[in-house]
C-alpha cells in the first residue's frame, strides 16, 4: 500500500475503487484502516472511490507525539493534504466513533471540501466521557510515571502498534518520559474538555452550523449509545437518521467488526444517500 509523507509524517493509505465520487472513511480509536476495507469494498462497487488511511499514531502510520492542540487536531490537516494530493476534494466524509467526530471537525475546519457527512456510532454521554480519557491517555501517563518509556512500550496497546509499524518502537523508546507525560497530559485535558458536549468534542452550536447533507447511523453500546446518534440528528439541520435492526447493549464497547452482518445495509444506505446528495447538487447548479 502507498505511504506518503504528509506534513512530515509517513501516512499509510489506500484507495478502494477506481471511479466515481470520492469518500474518505475514517475508523475509530487508534485503530488502523483495515477494519473498514470490507465496508469500503461494498461502497466502491456502486461506483465510488473510498480513501482509507491510518491517522498518525494509528495503524501503520508513524507516531507523532507533539503539540498542545490535542491528538486529533493534526488529523484534519493530514486528511486535507492527503485528499488534495489525489485531487479528491470535495468529497463525502465518513467515520465511525472517533472517525465520525473527526469527520464533523473536518467539515468545521474545511467546509468547502465536504459534500456530505456519513456518521456511524456517534460518541457521547457520561459513560464515554468517563471511559475514553483513561483508555486513550490516563493509563499510559501512569505507566510512564511508574516505569518510564520501557513500561509504556511493554503495554499491549503499543505492542500491537509496533506489529504494524516497527519504527514506532524506536520512536517511543527514544522519547523522553517527561515529554511523553507532558504531551499526553495536555491531550487528555483537551479530550476531557470535549466530553461536556452531547456529541463528544463538538458543541451544540457547531452541530447546528453544519450545512451539508448528513446521514447518521447510531451505535448500540455504552460508548456509542443510540441516544448520542439521535442527539446529533436533532442538532444537525436537515440530517437523516437510519436505525439498524439493533438495540442498545449494556456493554462498554462493541467492536466495529462485530457489525459485519450490517455492512450491506450500511453501504446501501450510504450509497443511496450520496446519490440523492449528488442529484441535489446538480439540480441546484
Amino acid at each position: 500500500m502507498p505511504v506518503s509523507d504528509i506534513r512530515g509524517v509517513n501516512i499509510n493509505w489506500q484507495v478502494i475503487g477506481d471511479r466515481g465520487p470520492w469518500v474518505m472513511a475514517t475508523t475509530g480509536g487508534r485503530r488502523g484502516h483495515d477494519e473498514f476495507i470490507p465496508m469500503a469494498q461494498k461502497i466502491a462497487r456502486n461506483g465510488y472511490r473510498v480513501m482509507l488511511h491510518d491517522r498518525r499514531n494509528t495503524g501503520a502510520s508513524d507516531l507523532w507525539i507533539e503539540g498542545d492542540e490535542g491528538e486529533e487536531a493534526p488529523w484534519l490537516g493530514d486528511m486535507y493534504e492527503l485528499m488534495r494530493s489525489q485531487d479528491a476534494l470535495p468529497a463525502f466524509f465518513c467515520g465511525s466513533s472517533a472517525g465520525a467526530r473527526t469527520s464533523i471537525r473536518f467539515y468545521l475546519k474545511y467546509p468547502q471540501a465536504v459534500r456530505g457527512l456519513l456518521l456511524l456510532r456517534v460518541t457521547g454521554g457520561a459513560f464515554a466521557a468517563g471511559r475514553l480519557p483513561e483508555n486513550y491517555y490516563g493509563q499510559f501517563i501512569r505507566a510512564a510515571r511508574d516505569g518510564g518509556m520501557e513500561a509504556v512500550c511493554a503495554m499491549d496497546a503499543w505492542k500491537e502498534r509496533f506489529k504494524e509499524n516497527p519504527r514506532g518502537r524506536d520512536y517511543l523508546a527514544k522519547l523522553p518520559a517527561e515529554k511523553f507525560i507532558q504531551v499526553f497530559t495536555r491531550w487528555k485535558e483537551v479530550f476531557e474538555a470535549g466530553g461536556k458536549y452531547p456529541v463528544m468534542g463538538v458543541s451544540e452550536h457547531e452541530l447546528r452550523s453544519i450545512k451539508v447533507p448528513t446521514m447518521i447511523i447510531p451505535g448500540n453500546d455504552n460508548t456509542h449509545s443510540s441516544a448520542s446518534g439521535r442527539v446529533a440528528h436533532d442538532l444537525i439541520p436537515g440530517s437523516e437518521l437510519h436505525q439498524l435492526p439493533i438495540t442498545d447493549q449494556d456493554v462498554p464497547l462493541i467492536p466495529f467488526p462485530d457489525w459485519a452482518p450490517y455492512e450491506e445495509e450500511i453501504a446501501r444506505v450510504f450509497v443511496d444517500f450520496m446519490r440523492r446528495a449528488v442529484a441535489a447538487e446538480k439540480t441546484a447548479a
